[in-house]
């Protein structure tokens, strides 16, 4: 008897070292596990219905890899949470990268997932900030938006690949790799949406509920809700003007599309009209 409990906790804790070894490692050599939560809210045919002018590189299946990487996506315990930021992510990206117009064929919603790289401002913006010494950019290579998030400016690029590859030379150096592998295509949207970067909250914090705005916050209008989201995105841009941009107001609108589509009230403070960026 001593002895199976003496098995049993060895391997306990053999099994609890494993998983604090994982979580040291770059992201894209861990031990990948299904996230069982996001395949059953989002099947195949849905995928396909939702985003039926898609760019090839956008399939369920690099979806799906490139979330088995982040098991805290869609995890919470509270089956309307995860409905909500399933909604919120996919509310985002459809945004960050449609094609739709007022009278798109099947309606401005079918229209996310349509472009790959940024149309605008690419050739012109190079998105490098030389300020971010630990994140220098690299002479001749553009940083402007890649992949479902739109992934920009050299500090995402090299964060992003610290955390993926261990190196942030590898995606500072060659950047259009984001925009040619799809699972690495996903993954850096996935990555942002789970990543705080102070004085921002990450997205899956907002929406999850675990983020609590501090008092300077709340003068400023930034309290929890998809609002939020879009202030840690392009709040700059987008946020704290009083009114809203086209594009914001699509976002707002995509976020309650989605909300409706999974059945699932799309909870307090869509906008962020009144909310002033972060940092501020």
């Amino acid at each position: 008897m001593l002895r199976r409990i003496f098995v049993l906790l060895f391997l306990y804790v053999g099994g609890l070292t494993l998983v604090a070894a994982q979580k040291t490692l770059p992201l894209s050599v861990r031990t990948p596990v299904q996230n069982r939560n996001l395949s059953s809210l989002l099947k195949f045919s849905q995928w396909n219905a939702l985003f039926p002018h898609r760019n090839k590189i956008y399939t369920y299946k690099a979806f799906l890899q490139a979330a088995s990487y982040f098991p805290e996506f869609l995890a919470d315990k509270n089956a309307d949470v995860r409905k909500r930021e399933l909604a919120a992510f996919l509310a985002n990206i459809a945004q960050e990268t449609s094609g739709g117009w007022a009278e798109a064929p099947g309606g401005y919603f079918k229209w996310g997932l349509y472009y790959v790289e940024e149309q605008r401002d690419s050739t012109m913006n190079p998105y490098t900030d030389v300020s971010k010494k630990m994140y220098p950019p690299v002479g001749g290579r553009s940083y402007h938006g890649r992949g479902p998030k739109q992934l920009s400016w050299n500090y995402n690029y090299g964060q992003f690949s610290e955390a993926w590859f261990g190196s942030k030379d590898s995606l500072l150096n060659h950047p259009e790799l984001v925009a040619e592998d799809p699972v690495l295509c996903f993954a850096s949207a996935i990555w942002f949406w789970m990543t705080p970067q102070f004085p921002k909250p990450s997205c899956h914090e907002i929406m999850t509920g675990r983020w609590l705005p501090t008092e300077n916050d709340k003068s400023k209008g930034r309290i929890p809700g998809f609002g939020a989201t879009v202030n840690v995105i392009n709040g700059g841009l987008e946020c704290g003007k009083g009114s809203d941009l086209p594009k914001t107001v699509d976002r707002y609108a995509y976020y309650r599309f989605f909300c409706n589509y999974f059945r699932v009230l799309p909870g307090e403070n869509v906008e962020c009209s009144n909310q002033l960026p972060f940092g501020m």
